[in-house]
């Protein structure tokens, strides 16, 4: 992880100072927020957020259930990227969608807690891949519709944060999203696909021609808006289309024991016990 600020101890001070006139309490364990360098959240919660160790698959990032299906095949990918080969070069999927980081990802995207984004672009940060080679940045577009609603692109957020670390430039008005298509979250991956199509232009084919971009957004699902966000920038001539993504929503079965232990752990006092 990186360095928290706490290391500055006026700034640990003044926090203090002001949560004991305004109590917070962690949005995952309830407990009463005091130095801990992360918005809404104790330190104890935040630092059970681990990166997903095991083989994925070499284009979507979509983990195995068994390291067997890497063992002689590094490059091997999963059912979906073989019988439709997504038209981004490759996804990085860096944290599993699960609490604490799900309640901070919906707490800042939905309840407009607008202090999490930079808690949460260093948590992308911490775990970048390395060599990744850009020459743009491009967060995930709203329609203005959803825009004008949330108030805010969570996004560009991300990607505004990432561009810093990368010290890459960010073009947040190349990309637009066109049609203001039914939530993602309420659709199977069929109607997901269906849902997007020809959803995304670009503006200025010409600025992108052969430049290699990286595409930023919170959560990875079926990975249908990064790839129709890809499929858009490469017909208008862009180079190779990367994406990133701060979380993936995974199987249960696919989470690591220690993963799903630490969590029941956590859930105990909800229940009582």
């Amino acid at each position: 992880m990186l360095r928290e600020d706490t290391q500055n101890p006026v700034i640990g001070w003044c926090r203090q100072a002001l949560r004991f006139v305004l109590p917070v309490e962690c949005l995952t364990c309830g407990n009463s927020l005091s130095t801990d360098p992360v918005p809404f959240f104790c330190r104890s919660c935040w630092h059970t957020i681990r990166r997903l160790q095991q083989p994925t698959c070499a284009s979507c990032d979509q983990p195995f259930v068994s390291s067997a299906a890497t063992a002689n095949s590094p490059n091997h990918r999963c059912w979906h990227c073989q019988e439709r080969p997504p038209s981004f070069e490759r996804a990085w999927t860096l944290f599993p969608y699960l609490p604490p980081l799900r309640e901070a990802i919906c707490s800042f995207k939905y309840q407009r807690k607008y202090a999490l984004a930079r808690p949460l672009a260093r948590l992308m940060i911490s775990a970048l891949p390395s060599g990744i080679e850009v020459d743009t940045i491009i967060p995930v577009p709203l329609h203005p519709t959803r825009l004008r609603s949330r108030e805010f692109n969570q996004s560009l957020l991300l990607a505004d944060q990432l561009s810093r670390h990368l010290a890459k430039p960010v073009s947040a008005t190349q990309l637009v999203r066109s049609s203001a298509t039914v939530p993602q979250t309420t659709l199977t991956r069929q109607e997901r696909l269906r849902n997007l199509r020809n959803a995304f232009e670009v503006r200025r084919p010409q600025d992108l021609k052969e430049k290699r971009i990286l595409l930023v957004d919170d959560v990875f699902t079926t990975g249908t808006t990064l790839n129709e966000c890809a499929k858009s920038l490469r017909n208008a001539g862009s180079g190779p289309v990367f994406a990133l993504t701060l979380a993936r929503t995974v199987d249960s079965d696919l989470v690591p024991d220690r993963l799903l232990a630490e969590q029941a752990t956590q859930s105990l006092p909800a229940i009582g016990i």
